[in-house]
């Protein structure tokens, strides 16, 4: 109900404490709750070893305790976690119904060091029998003890007792049981077990022995009484009124420190220091993180990517977090950081960390809060095919034979049409067959001389310019666009690319990226390490047979941040390999991390994430227009089939023909979305 992650389990060491122990943990777990500690007290501990235990639980981050034990020892734990200062603020403590059934009898001094305590107790309904009871007993307990001034009210044990003792009278009574006959004890206990009855305490039935219980309180332990927040069956789980379980949840409780508001249930600190977050001092990509310093002030400052997003995901977290970022020394390595969150010296380590198998058994991370994957950055060369045939390049060989074919059958029709009625179309077979040829390809330049005499003949003529002036129209754009427009190719295009060739390859030195070039297949000496952007630069200009590399490859984020300061002549290729992204590391077992998880998921973190995101690496879209415009495509015989608006679209059904490797993706997903909104004209506008 409050979603608490982890909870600290103490029970007594015996058969009842251990008797729920592993059916509990198991129950939890079903609930994303972990059981970061299971203690087992001995029913005579002493005080000094009961200290020693709460301290050790207090050192932890974990503030919510499950106390299963008979009410004497609780009594005693509850004491000892008073004194320890650990029923104050902050702090969650859940009783079991072994406690809870005893509330009503405990003296003034264990209210005083329950204060807060959530607790249960079988359901009791308050009926005039009961009530007359609790009057009858108090006037005989002043009776037998008159130095006792302040006497409690029966407790639910008590009221099971008299209702066993009844049980057993009832029993005798139904049953005629005589202490002289035979076998006495197994017929009274068959009687006990037979025997129903509405008892003190609500209905009474025994099954295997054991007493029937439909209905528990849930009750908090306030001031000198226990308050009732709600009622729990096994059929409709906890609800506020009795009278309808319809109605979830819980009436306000009162936490330990008298807050209102439920605790976090963990602490990252026991002290209250703020976090400590380790971050990486780098060279290189500093749009991601960057640790400078001041000289006058001998103090350091951490800005980037990763520390606004950090930022942003703390301030929208339910509960306030106070934490301080510790930049760590130039020479110290990422795994060196996570060790410090391992063994916790530092309580989170925030950076361009990626996830991987092997960091997971150390840390735990938060889900990824950047674009996972690894691709790679090449060089845009010159297209130099074209050809004194260029002029047929604008038209697929497809297109190039329809068009011809529809030539000759306009020819032929209209030939087919005139030739009996029309003396131009008249002559030797040679001669017709010449007409039929020059007529329909004098329609290119509308220059033919022959006179129509047939309506249906100039109706075919009249639809045959107009497919004409479309398809010439179209070719002429083309292939002006072929002539005059710069064509840019990449100069490699996949991984097999460059292992085929024996080129080299660049990678950020201190990254994975290295362990993956050498799994892919590619020799070490084929792979050169860089640390900053201008290094990729100049090394993709110099080439692999140069002294440089003919590809860069590394996570997506870092080439988001080398195409944003290079856009022009590079491009992005090659399909995306999936890796962990960047997540923030946690100790294992930090509830934290689970709730950044959350946070990271939200449409206001999402949207707020996305500003930061154009804040340092700028907008993604101003290298896709700067680029979107230098490739030509050739036409073909779909493009005329698919025509929707006013016009030929052609140019948006060639932007969506995969015809280069280097065409940008976003133009591919942008298509679908344009198409259904009818924006033909922007798109166009935009993308050439």
């Amino acid at each position: 109900m409050f979603k608490w992650r982890t909870a600290s389990l103490i029970y007594e060491d015996s058969t009842y404490g251990a008797g729920i122990t592993p059916e509990l943990v198991y129950i939890l777990q079903g609930y994303n709750t972990r059981v970061t500690d299971s203690l087992a007290l001995p029913i005579d501990a002493t005080e000094s070893y009961l200290d020693t235990l709460l301290y050790h639980l207090k050192e932890n981050s974990t503030r919510v305790f499950i106390v299963h034990m008979l009410p004497d020892l609780a009594a005693r734990v509850f004491h000892r976690a008073s004194v320890a200062n650990m029923m104050s603020d902050g702090y969650v403590w859940i009783a079991t119904a072994g406690i809870g059934s005893a509330v009503d009898s405990l003296g003034p001094d264990r209210f005083h060091d329950m204060q807060g305590v959530v607790t249960f107790r079988p359901y009791v309904p308050a009926t005039d029998r009961v009530m007359n009871f609790t009057v009858r007993f108090k006037e005989r307990f002043l009776l037998e003890n008159s130095g006792i001034r302040d006497v409690p009210n029966p407790s639910v044990p008590l009221l099971w007792a008299y209702d066993t003792a009844w049980s057993l009278a009832a029993a005798i009574n139904k049953y005629s049981v005589s202490s002289s006959t035979p076998g006495t004890g197994r017929t009274l206990l068959g009687a006990v077990l037979n025997t129903t009855f509405d008892g003190l305490a609500g209905r009474f039935r025994l099954v295997n022995g054991q007493l029937q219980l439909s209905t528990y309180e849930v009750v908090n332990i306030i001031g000198k009484s226990a308050r009732t927040v709600g009622f729990w069956t096994p059929e409709s789980g906890i609800f506020k009124n009795l009278k309808a379980t319809n109605e979830k949840g819980i009436k306000q409780i009162l936490w330990p420190g008298d807050l209102a508001i439920a605790p976090s249930g963990w602490s990252m600190s026991s002290t209250g220091r703020p976090l400590r977050i380790a971050v990486p001092s780098r060279l290189g990509f500093n749009q991601l993180v960057e640790v400078s310093y001041s000289l006058r002030t001998n103090t350091s400052f951490v800005t980037g990517y990763c520390i606004d997003v950090f930022d942003a995901l703390v301030k929208n977290l339910p509960y306030p977090v106070a934490y301080q970022y510790v930049p760590s020394t130039i020479y110290s390595s990422y795994e060196e950081l996570l060790s410090l969150v391992f063994e916790k010296k530092a309580d989170v380590m925030v950076g361009d960390t990626t996830i991987s198998m092997s960091r997971m058994n150390k840390v735990a991370f938060t889900m990824p809060f950047t674009d996972t994957g690894l691709s790679m950055i090449v060089v845009l060369k010159k297209d130099s095919s074209g050809s004194m045939w260029i002029f047929l390049q604008p038209l697929t060989s497809t297109l190039w034979i329809t068009s011809l074919a529809f030539f000759f059958l306009t020819g032929f029709v209209v030939w087919a049409i005139e030739h009996r009625i029309n003396p131009e179309f008249h002559g030797t077979p040679w001669q017709q067959f010449g007409i039929i040829f020059y007529f329909a390809f004098s329609t290119l330049v509308f220059s033919h001389k022959e006179k129509l005499e047939s309506n249906l003949s100039r109706f075919v003529v009249i639809v045959w310019v107009f497919v004409v002036l479309i398809l010439t129209s179209s070719y002429t754009a083309s292939l002006t666009s072929m002539l005059t427009v710069q064509r840019l190719q990449p100069t490699v295009t996949s991984v097999q690319d460059l292992l085929r060739n024996g080129d080299r390859v660049g990678y950020q030195n201190g990254s994975i990226v290295k362990y993956w070039l050498e799994e892919m297949g590619f020799h070490k000496k084929d792979l050169l390490g860089y640390v900053e952007v201008e290094e990729y630069a100049e090394a993709l200009q110099r080439g692999s047979g140069n002294g440089g590399v003919s590809a860069i490859v590394d996570e997506v984020p870092y080439l988001k941040i080398f195409l944003s300061k290079y856009c022009e002549g590079y491009t992005m290729v090659g399909p995306t390999y999936k890796l962990g992204g960047f997540g923030f590391a946690f100790p294992i077992g930090s509830p934290m991390a689970h709730d950044v998880s959350q946070a990271i998921m939200t449409p206001a973190v999402q949207q707020e994430m996305a500003w930061i995101e154009r804040k340092w690496f700028g907008d993604p879209g101003a290298c896709e227009s700067k680029s979107g415009g230098i490739n030509s495509f050739r036409l073909s015989f779909s493009n005329f089939g698919r025509c929707r608006c006013r016009g030929c679209t052609h140019g948006l059904n060639a932007l969506a023909a995969p015809s280069t490797p280097s065409q940008p993706s976003i133009i591919k997903k942008q298509i679908g979305e344009y198409e259904r909104d009818g924006r033909w004209s922007n798109l166009l506008q935009e993308d050439g």
